[in-house]
Formats: structure tokens, sequence, C-alpha cells
């Protein structure tokens, strides 16, 4: 009856012992009265079985001894409490730029560069929980491979699909980041960001990455920009009429582009070198693009007292009834 129930006033429930003793008074009391008539000998009533009506002549009084319990428990304000929390976000909106050209496909990362970055924007998109991402794939060209969402499996599942070769060969880093700047410029997010990782040169697209980058900044846009590449030289793979071969590749990327493109927007340019760095430069962001979340405990109190009142005030008109009607006492 009292589970998760507690007391505004619990000291008033010390009341309750005034009902034993009301009883106790009532028992003495009864035992002293006399009867209104006096026999000489009773032996004439011995086998007269007592009526439901004599039976119940002590009801009234528990019924009244119920009732004032009752409104004692009442006067302790009987409550229940629900609790909860509400949370507050403040959304990020992040749009994922993957450079998918050729070069990605070198094998100075494990099992090359395109995979190595695959796998870490994966795990990225997995310890996220409320922010939108989308991803945008580029070579010569740009287009969008998955719109804004909260869906990260499909997100997951469309970020697997990518492979080179979907886009004609070349670097449109400019077009890229105007084609992540149109995904994010109508988001109403706290915080927009795109990511871009890369391991070339802009050398396709009608848009140069500078540019691209202002625009961003109108749009309140944050980049982040990556170079993926070991330093010096690294191994690409080339099909021969005799299987796979190697050859020694120069790594060319533009850092100072990439890192003025960060310094236009606020952002940050990172170089990875190999597989671990890139995973501690995705952590790094991920810590600097987290979603703000703000966590409001409430407990509510019900009052229960109504039920109490109730029960008590039906007990004291059930016992009125009764000494009124059926049980009434006749002088």
């Amino acid at each position: 009856m009292f589970n998760n129930i507690t007391f505004a006033h619990p000291y008033i429930l010390y009341f309750l012992l005034l009902i034993p003793i009301i009883l106790y008074w009532y028992w003495r009391q009864n035992k002293k009265a006399s009867t209104a008539i006096t026999y000489s000998n009773i032996e004439v009533f011995e086998g007269v079985k007592s009526t439901i009506k004599e039976k119940l002549r002590h009801l009234p009084i528990f019924l009244r001894s119920m009732a004032l319990g009752l409104f004692i428990i009442a006067l302790a304000r009987p409550q229940s409490f629900s609790s909860g929390e509400n949370v507050y976000t403040e959304g990020i909106d992040v749009a994922m730029l993957l450079d998918i050209s050729g070069s990605m496909l070198a094998e100075d990362f494990k099992p090359n560069r395109l995979e190595a970055a695959k796998k870490v924007i994966d795990e990225f998109i997995a310890g996220r929980k409320t922010d939108k991402i989308g991803l945008v794939i580029f070579a010569g060209e740009s287009f969008t491979q998955c719109p804004l969402t909260i869906d990260y499996p499909v997100l997951r599942g469309l970020l697997k699909e990518i492979h080179s070769g979907m886009i004609e060969d070349g670097t449109a880093i400019g077009t890229a980041i105007a084609n992540g700047v149109n995904r994010l410029k109508d988001s109403k997010a706290k915080s927009k960001v795109i990511i871009l990782l890369t391991d070339g040169v802009n050398n396709s697209g009608e848009i140069d990455p500078i540019t691209a980058a202002q625009i961003a900044k109108k749009f309140g846009i944050r980049i982040y920009t990556i170079g993926v590449g070991t330093m010096g030289e690294a191994p690409y793979p080339f099909q021969t009429p005799f299987g796979k071969r190697y050859q020694m590749v120069k790594v060319e990327i533009d850092e100072k582009t990439l890192n003025e493109v960060a310094q236009i927007t606020d952002g940050k340019y990172f170089r990875a070198t190999n597989n671990k760095k890139l995973e501690e430069i995705y952590k790094i962001i991920d810590k600097l693009e987290k979603t703000r979340v703000e966590i409001t405990s409430y407990r509510k109190a019900k009052e229960l007292f109504y039920v109490w009142v109730a029960v008590g005030l039906f007990l004291i008109l059930l016992e009125l009834l009764l000494t009124k009607t059926y049980l009434r006492k006749l002088p």
C-alpha cells in the first residue's frame, strides 16, 4: 500500500497512536455499562442465538476509528514521485569529404589509403549519437554519396560500397568543398563541420579550394583538412600481364592549400603518415566536435491525500447511516 509513497509531514503519523487508546477507552466504557433491565434469572435466555444486529453493535466505533486513521494519514500528505531527465542536445552537422582518386590506392597505409580512410570514418560515425552526417566523395569531380542523416546503418552501408574508379580520376578539392557547403548551408545546427581527406593536389573542378573555403566561412562552416600519405615515396600497385607489380611514387600533398583552407574557416590541418596517426586525427576531431548535451534531472510529486480523505468520509457516512437506521439504539 505504501510502496513508493513518502509523506510531506511524517510526524503527523504519530497521532495514529491515539486510535488504540480510543478503542481501549471504548472497551472499558462498554464493560462498565449497566443494562437498562435486570433479571433475577437469565436461564430462560440460554440457547437464544445472537442476532446479526447484536454482532455488529461495535461496528460503528471501528468505522469511526478507521476514518480517523485515514484522516490522519491524509494530513501527513502522502505523495508519490516520478523522476526523469530532460535532455537538451546542441546538434552538430558533419559533411565527410573523401578523396577516391587513383592515388588513394597507394599502400603506404594498410591495406591502402582508401580502405584505411573508410575504416576510421566508419569508426567515427559509429561513435556519434545524435549528429547528422553526410558523405561526399570526389576525384576528378564530386557527388553526394549520402545526404545528411542520422540513419547511421544506411550511411555506413553506403560508405562500404565506395571504391576507386567510381568517378573520373583527378583531384577536385575545391568542387568537393563546394558540394559539402551545399549540403550544410541550410542546416540549423549550432555547429557545421566539413572533414576533408585527400592525398593530392587540386587539379580538377571549376572552383579552387581557397574560394570554396571563403564561401564555407560565410555560411559559418568550419573545415578540418587531412592530408594522407607517407613522407617521400609510397608503393603504388600496377596491374601487368604478370600480375600486380609495385612502383614507388612520389607523395605530393598540397599542404599549404589545405592548411590555408582550414585557417580561413577556423579549422585545423592534420597530416597522417600511417594508419595509427590517421586514427588519432579522427579521435581528436571527434573530441573537438562533440555534441554538447545538457541533462536536467527533475522530480515531480503527485499528491495522494484525496483518496484517503474520500475513503475516510465514506466510512463516516456509513457509520452515521448505520447508527441512525439498522444499528440505532433505543433509549
